[in-house]
């Protein structure tokens, strides 16, 4: 009966021992040829897309327009569920056809 109790306990304990573990990762920094451009509209576009991955994905889609480049933040939006607000969403859009533009 004592044991039954002991293996109660340590079983009652185990989510609380393993929700005070708290773990960490970090991420490696993006390549050198993944450094984007200066401009406008820097700052929101690295903070934002970086939330979801590095800077490599932009500079390796094809360069396009400001309607190749909407419906790619359409799609980060619609497809992959990023949380962008519209006024951050036209800035990247922006940004984007500035920098990486035809």
């Amino acid at each position: 009966m004592k044991r039954l109790a002991l293996v109660a306990t340590l079983l009652a304990l185990l989510p609380a021992a393993a929700a005070a573990q708290t773990k960490s990762i970090t991420l490696p920094l993006d390549h050198a040829y993944a450094d984007i451009k200066a401009g406008a509209g820097q700052e929101v576009t690295v903070r934002t897309c970086r939330s979801c991955h590095s800077t490599d994905y932009i500079v390796m889609q094809p360069r396009g327009d400001a309607k190749q480049w909407q419906g790619v933040v359409t799609k980060m939006i619609g497809v992959f569920g990023a949380n962008i607000p519209p006024a951050d969403a036209a800035a990247i859009v922006n940004y984007l056809t500035t920098q990486y533009g035809p």
